[in-house]
């Protein structure tokens, strides 16, 4: 008999949580190329200056005022957002990545919230929303929900950016993926243990479009090799759309 599929969908993300909480020390291996996450001089060089690409595009973007930073991790964007924000919201489902955070940045101007981005509602308006390689763990039928969130988090005004991976990195990541239509995918720790999670590649010109239709005005831009984002704005129609569910 199979699950319901509300019942499948929480453990998913159940699931996904319980990753990033048992991945948190090691996060940071991976954004730095460390230890298993080292692909070479030129692979990491070719990353490091992609990275620098985004940074400079927010940078340009200048996330100012007031801020809200979903699935904030371990701080990596957070302290890049402190340069411009007065103030941030930093949202995570793991306390573990929050401490982490918190102890990056010891910033007095960053609210620290945990919980789930699926449950979780603002209390404020925020004049910018970020989320970095967040997107891409948004299982494709909470997608046009996930987005409706965003909507209703934005000052009149308000404005979106986000970061997230083009591509699977490795043959090995590649072929751990399920049947493609399920986007699924294995990821391993440390330690061995594996923890299947969503992991959706976005095609630029498809999730351009898509989010046209659902009412904003998103570029959606690539690096060369590894890196997707985006910027934009809710259109007037989507506002109003906004506006009239709220």
């Amino acid at each position: 008999m199979s699950e319901p599929p509300d019942a499948a969908d929480a453990r998913i993300v159940e699931q996904q949580i319980s990753y990033y909480r048992a991945r948190a020390p090691e996060y940071d291996e991976w954004f730095f190329r460390h230890g298993r996450h080292d692909r070479g001089i030129e692979w990491n060089r070719a990353w490091f200056s992609e990275v620098e690409e985004v940074r400079e595009e927010l940078s340009r973007f200048h996330p100012a005022g007031e801020v809200l930073e979903l699935a904030c991790g371990t701080g990596l964007w957070t302290e890049q957002l402190a340069r411009y924000a007065d103030h941030i919201t930093a949202v995570d489902a793991s306390p573990e990545v929050l401490k982490l955070n918190r102890d990056r940045l010891r910033d007095e101007r960053v609210r620290f919230v945990r919980a789930d981005m699926f449950g979780w509602r603002p209390d404020v308006a925020y004049d910018v929303v970020f989320f970095g390689f967040w997107l891409s763990h948004v299982p494709p039928e909470r997608f046009e929900e996930f987005w409706g969130l965003v909507g209703s988090t934005l000052k009149p005004g308000g404005r979106v950016f986000f970061v997230d991976s083009l591509r699977a990195e490795t043959p090995a990541e590649k072929n751990r993926r399920s049947a493609p239509e399920d986007h699924m995918i294995l990821r391993k720790l440390n330690d061995g243990r594996e923890f299947r999670i969503v992991k959706v590649f976005h095609d630029p010109e498809e999730l351009s479009s898509r989010l046209h239709g659902l009412g904003w005005n998103v570029r959606v831009c690539t690096t060369e090799n590894h890196l997707l984002y985006g910027f934009g704005e809710p259109s007037p129609r989507g506002r109003d759309s906004t506006a009239t569910s709220s």
